[in-house]
């Protein structure tokens, strides 16, 4: 059942991707099919950080960004997570090995936003 949840969770990067930027998911078609979902995936995943910091002005940032950020770090650490975002991110992360150091690099920026 894993592999059914694995499809929603890449369906719903996509969903992500489509309804945030339709010139990007316009781009993205003119990539290789082999990549183009990992593409949404790392979409998705950025959308949704970067979604913290620029919209929820109603809300705590720091504490919701602190939020993902922990449940960043278990879905990396699991390979899997229930926000399917998260858990078709951390797929794209260990199909192609992208570095730690790099996410973390990202997520810096983004806390750096919040004020």
């Amino acid at each position: 059942m894993k592999a059914t949840f694995d499809i929603v969770s890449n369906l719903c990067s996509q969903k992500v991707t489509n309804a945030y930027s339709t010139s990007f998911s316009l781009a993205t078609k003119m990539l290789a099919p082999s990549i183009r979902q990992d593409i949404y995936n790392i979409y998705g995943f950025v959308r949704f950080a970067d979604e913290i910091v620029d919209s929820f002005h109603d809300y705590d940032k720091a504490v919701l960004f602190a939020r993902f950020e922990q449940s960043l770090e278990d879905a990396l650490t699991d390979k899997i997570h229930l926000n399917p975002i998260l858990n078709a991110f951390q797929h794209t992360v260990h199909k192609y090995n992208i570095q730690k150091s790099s996410i973390d690099a990202f997520m810096k920026s983004m806390r750096m936003d919040l004020t």
